[in-house]
This record gives C-alpha cells, sequence and structure tokens, in this order.
C-alpha cells in the first residue's frame, strides 16, 4: 500500500480509502467485520463513514458496525484513522425534523459528535467532516463548537464534503482568523465522468493545502465495465471489471445509460481499456491517483473481491497514450477561468 499525507497535515493516510456506507444495509456485520480485516491487512488505514449511515430507520447501524469492529480489539482502532461525518437529520425518515436535531449548529454539532463516539465505540474521531454546506450557520460558530470538541480531545481535525471552491474560502478564512487550523480535506464527487470539481472545488483545496478524497470514483459502475457486463464476457480483462466500488449501475448514472451520446461515451471508454488489457474499474481508480491533489478515492466493497480488485489499482500505473485517450473520451473542462469566462 502506498501512503500519503492528509493535505497540509502530518497525518499519513493510505491511498486507497475504505468507504462503509453498504456496511448494514447490503453488507451484513461478520462480512463487514471480514472486509475491515483485508483492508488492514493490505495496508488500508484510512476508513470513512457518516452518522447516517445506515439509512431509514437504521441510521447509525453503520458506525455501530465499525464500533464492534474495533472491540475486537487487535490494535483495530489503534491503526486506523477514522473519518465520520455529520449534517443530515438522524430521526426516522419521512418525520419533520426537531429543531436543532441537523445541520451545523453548535448545539448539533456537539450531539453528533457525543453520538458518534458512542456508537463507534471510541473516544475520538480522527477526521470530523461535515456532510453538507449549511446555509444557515455562520463559520464563526462552527469553528468556535470544533475548536472545544479539539480541546476535549473529542475529535482532532475537520474537513468538509460537497463544498463550493469558494464556501472552502471562506471556512478556512474565518478559521485563519480565529487561529484554528480549519479544513485539511474535502471529500467530493469526482471521476472521469464528474470532472466539474476541476473548475474551482480541486484548486481552492489545493490552495488551502487540503486533501482532495474523491466519492463515487465509478460514477455508480458507470466506470466498471457496464457495457461489458450487459453484454457479456467476451474476452481480454472482461472477467475482472468489478472493484471496490458497486458492481452495477444505479439510480441517474443507470439511467445515463439511456442517453445515446453518454451510451457512446462508455463504450469508447471501454473499448479503449479493453485495447490496452485492463479493467475498467481498475483503470478509473488509478487515474483518480494520478490527478494532483488527490489523496486517494473512497471505494465502497460489498465484497472481499471487490476491495481485491480496488487494491488492484494502486499498483497501475497507466502510460501517457491510455491517459491522452482518456482525456479524449472524458475531456475535463479546463483551467478556470478560462473554462467559464470565455
Amino acid at each position: 500500500m502506498e501512503y500519503t499525507q492528509l493535505g497540509r497535515t502530518g497525518l499519513k493516510v493510505s491511498r486507497i480509502v475504505l468507504g462503509t456506507m453498504n456496511f448494514g444495509p447490503q453488507t451484513d456485520e461478520a462480512d463487514s467485520h471480514r472486509i475491515m480485516d483485508a483492508a488492514l491487512d493490505a495496508g488500508v488505514n484510512f476508513f470513512d463513514t457518516a452518522n447516517a449511515y445506515g439509512w431509514g430507520a437504521n441510521k447509525g447501524r453503520t458506525e455501530e458496525i465499525i464500533g464492534s469492529w474495533f472491540a475486537r480489539g487487535g490494535d483495530r482502532r489503534d491503526k486506523t484513522v477514522l473519518a465520520t461525518k455529520a449534517y443530515a437529520n438522524m430521526g426516522p425518515d419521512g418525520e419533520p425534523v426537531w429543531p436543532n436535531h441537523d445541520k451545523l449548529s453548535a448545539l448539533n454539532i456537539r450531539r453528533s459528535v457525543d453520538a458518534s463516539l458512542a456508537r463507534l465505540g471510541t473516544d475520538h474521531i480522527d477526521l470530523f467532516q461535515f456532510h453538507h454546506v449549511d446555509r444557515a450557520t455562520p463559520w464563526d460558530e462552527i469553528w468556535q463548537a470544533v475548536d472545544v470538541l479539539v480541546q476535549q480531545g473529542k475529535i482532532l481535525y475537520v474537513g468538509s464534503s460537497n463544498h463550493a471552491g469558494w464556501h472552502l474560502a471562506r471556512a478556512n478564512e474565518t478559521a485563519a482568523r480565529r487561529g484554528s487550523l480549519g479544513l485539511v480535506s474535502e471529500q467530493c464527487l469526482y471521476n472521469l465522468a464528474e470532472r466539474r470539481a476541476e473548475m474551482e472545488v480541486i484548486p481552492a483545496a489545493r490552495e488551502y493545502g487540503m486533501g482532495v478524497i474523491p466519492w463515487s470514483p465509478l460514477h455508480g459502475g458507470l466506470l466498471g465495465g457496464v457495457l461489458r457486463k450487459m453484454g457479456g464476457p467476451p474476452g481480454g480483462s472482461r472477467g475482472r471489471e468489478g472493484t471496490g466500488a458497486a458492481r452495477s449501475t444505479s439510480g441517474r448514472s443507470a439511467d445515463s445509460l439511456t442517453n445515446s451520446t453518454i451510451r457512446a461515451q462508455i463504450q469508447s471508454y471501454e473499448d479503449l481499456i479493453d485495447a490496452h488489457g485492463l479493467a475498467p474499474g481498475e483503470v478509473a481508480l488509478a487515474w483518480l491517483l494520478s490527478r494532483p491533489g488527490v489523496t486517494g478515492p473512497i471505494v465502497g466493497p460489498r465484497t472481499a473481491d471487490q476491495l481485491a480488485s480496488a487494491l488492484r489499482a494502486v499498483e497501475l500505473e497507466l502510460s501517457a497514450e491510455l491517459l491522452a485517450g482518456l482525456d479524449e473520451v472524458f475531456p475535463g473542462p479546463g483551467p478556470s477561468p478560462e473554462a467559464f469566462a470565455w
């Protein structure tokens, strides 16, 4: 496993991030424990979760599964850089949100951290992340709450998720005025098929010394060899198209295949990868690992085999020819402000 610093911090993290969103809803506790053991054995030390994972009536279940894994001992907690998130309403779906039981008020930040610590069975969170932007709470209030929690030893570092570039700037400038460390990472939607983060989010993150942690690296399975699966495995690397993300498309990514232009683009992508004798999902992860500012993509395996496929991406070096071909199939927006100014 390769390791890197998380942004401007001294914290060393693996270049593959184990996403745990499937633990509970799709992967039972025993299999989740096996996947986490396999990840740790492979050198993956960076685990990502969120207080709402488990979803529906089972919000918090994923953190509980991680907590029961820590409780098995063997230095599991000591070896893990643990990241979780807060923002979402933790009440039952469909019911009105009780005041101050979601978002990022100082009250809810404190409540969320204490509840996550209890579910995780630990005394501190290594990376506490804001799962979404709270447009109603000023950053001064957010940092006041964070500073107290840091002083108490309950959290060590703070990151963001799904924030715009100007949010990162405002957050870190406010933190600097207060003498706080500020945001050290941003978790954003970023992959070959969705490169808008290159316009402002990633440049802002790099400017402020923040690590970039892409989520949905296969774009909901669209980059994992979806057309190969639909058409059968005619040969080459087609038996290895699975990765640590979901094996099948879902939601908006599945719907996008009904668009003939997008379908043709995915076909061109798979043809390019096939010509190089590689697995689509592994190439998609390796491409992210080659991008400036990226700490590591989040992979969310449902099985140990999917984790093993994701780990192979760390060792995969993409040729200049293949990288150029990927840019032709999935052109980025280009540098900003030129990309949107003219």
